[in-house]
């Protein structure tokens, strides 16, 4: 059975009491990971949580607190690239509207009942099911060859075909498509067991499709003062470099492809 990840930000010791005890009873098995009373401490936790990938599935976030209000919280989540699933629970109804413009998942009124934060849990899980990428049997087949991206909470498929490559950048990776850029939280690792042999490594930092290959020269490398491999994207006309183990394979690889 599926399980959610619950972070809890109240300034209010007795509330946040209470949310891990019904938590405790809920029908939805859960881990509360952190609970802030403190919404500035818990905002720089969500960062780098985000920042290292671990990012929880839900958090449960009051809005009338000392520091930084919840709702101004909430809208700093969007700059994440995971931010959770956002569910306020607070004794004050009026902002329910503007909850919902937040795109929050729920809006608990205290003191919260078990039946309803059940629901609210519920509905949270069905969301993380709808992140989750397709398995990497369906990535590679050749019926249906497609790649999910998700994208601020919205989910879109990409054909495998229409990849260019991806590119591994500090602490993210980059999905390129002729058209548009998407920002990955998965490592190159793990991207390369999904897409199979349709793709090919042609460095430590990135996969290039093997179809997408149009140029493989020497090319300056300012850098370093003198020359590097690089094969050529189309039809970006992209240039990304060839690690000197790889050029053999990129090689075989775009001659195979006549």
């Amino acid at each position: 059975m599926s399980s959610l990840k619950v972070a809890i930000i109240d300034d209010e010791p007795l509330a946040r009491l209470r949310i891990k005890s019904l938590l405790a009873q809920a029908s939805v098995a859960n881990e509360v990971v952190a609970e802030f009373g403190e919404p500035v401490n818990g905002l720089q936790w969500l960062q780098a949580q985000d920042q290292a990938g671990t990012s929880p599935d839900m958090l449960l976030l009051d809005i009338q607190m000392p520091g930084l209000d919840g709702m101004v919280l909430a809208a700093r989540l969007r700059e994440l690239r995971q931010p959770p699933v956002v569910a306020f629970v607070t004794a004050h109804a009026e902002h329910a509207l503007r909850a919902f413009d937040l795109a929050a998942a729920d809006y608990l009124t205290k003191p919260v009942r078990l039946e309803r934060l059940n629901a609210t849990l519920d509905r949270v899980l069905k969301l993380k099911a709808a992140r989750q990428p397709e398995p990497a049997a369906d990535a590679v087949d050749n019926s249906a060859d497609v790649f999910v991206v998700q994208d601020r909470g919205r989910l879109e498929r990409i054909a495998l075909s229409q990849i260019l490559y991806f590119k591994a950048e500090q602490k993210y990776v980059t999905l390129r498509t002729a058209e548009h850029s998407h920002v990955l939280a998965d490592s190159l690792t793990e991207l390369e067991g999904r897409v199979g042999e349709r793709f090919i490594r042609v460095h430590r930092n990135a996969l290039v499709s093997r179809l997408a290959m149009k140029a493989l020269e020497r090319r300056a490398d300012d850098a370093e003062g003198g020359e590097t491999w690089a094969v050529q994207v189309a039809p970006t006309m992209e240039w990304l470099s060839v690690s000197r183990r790889q050029v053999t394979a990129v090689r075989e690889a775009m001659a195979a492809q006549g």
